[in-house]
């Protein structure tokens, strides 16, 4: 298997640059947070090329460190999800939650196991292709309107195991939550609104994580999450801030125009992730 290139880490330059480097850092997770909130998502689509073509980690750490800060900003985002839209609302559409685990918690713990598996060559094409599906979704669903398939019960029942494991094999190959899976995929299978889909896609989306997150664990490349502490809490604050800050700026930019420039974003990421050497 083909050596992958050391990751970034910062191992403890003069106090000035050390110091100017978390900004950088914490700047960069603070755009990309920006970037998705404005989309009402957490930007870890937009988060993993640039930890692959602009700091420099290789492909498998690089997913490792977007699924901890996806993790994390999932875990802080529950709570205030949970202030606007009540548990008590959501509590009718808990089966939904159960149906799509069944088959995301398998996808998550294939998709790691894969991941740690594969060439790092290898890697950066899967990472590139799925980087591609995402902007393609990302047009599909801001620009065409998703209607409900009114599927009888069992059907819809196995087609949401099946649409599990591959939104969890996904977002483990990516280290994303999945919300930008998860969500159109509440919408067209069970019809909820999206409010309520956003909600819920972030209660399939944290055991989800934690299962690919304990296959990950089980790897050598794990230890950059411990090799690079100050870089991840750095990115990782920069991205919930930015997140919130996305948020409130929800719709200032016009759809028509912020899609097509995300999507662009994610064409051009994919390029240079698939050149990645």
């Amino acid at each position: 298997m083909p050596t992958s290139p050391a990751p970034f880490e910062i191992t403890g330059p003069p106090a000035r640059s050390w110091q100017r480097s978390l900004l950088v850092v914490f700047l960069a997770g603070a755009g990309i947070g920006v970037l998705g909130g404005m989309i009402g998502l957490g930007g870890a689509e937009f988060r993993l090329p640039l930890l692959i073509g602009i700091f420099g980690f290789a492909a498998l750490p690089a997913i490792i460190m977007n699924k901890a800060m996806s993790l994390i900003v999932v875990i802080t985002a529950i709570p205030a999800r949970l202030i606007s839209v009540p548990l008590g609302e959501l509590s009718p559409y808990l089966y939904i939650v159960a149906n799509l685990l069944a088959g995301s918690l398998i996808g998550a713990w294939l998709g790691a196991h894969w991941a740690t598996k594969l060439a790092s060559n290898t890697l950066y094409r899967v990472i590139a292709i799925l980087l591609v599906l995402i902007a393609i979704l990302l047009f599909v669903t801001h620009f065409f309107a998703i209607e409900p398939l009114n599927l009888p019960v069992i059907p819809r029942i196995i087609l949401g195991v099946i649409a599990g494991v591959l939104i969890g094999v996904v977002a483990a190959l990516m280290g994303v939550a999945g919300g930008e899976l998860l969500i159109p995929t509440i919408v067209l299978l069970y019809g909820t609104d999206i409010k309520i889909a956003g909600s819920l896609s972030l209660l399939v989306s944290l055991p989800t994580m934690l299962v690919a997150f304990a296959r990950y664990s089980r790897d050598n490349s794990f230890a950059v999450l411990g090799q690079n502490k100050s870089f991840l809490i750095a990115m990782t604050a920069g991205s919930i801030a930015g997140t919130i800050a996305g948020g409130l700026l929800l719709g200032v930019v016009p759809s028509v125009v912020l899609i097509p420039l995300l999507v662009l974003l994610l064409l051009l990421s994919s390029i240079k992730v698939w050149h990645h050497k």
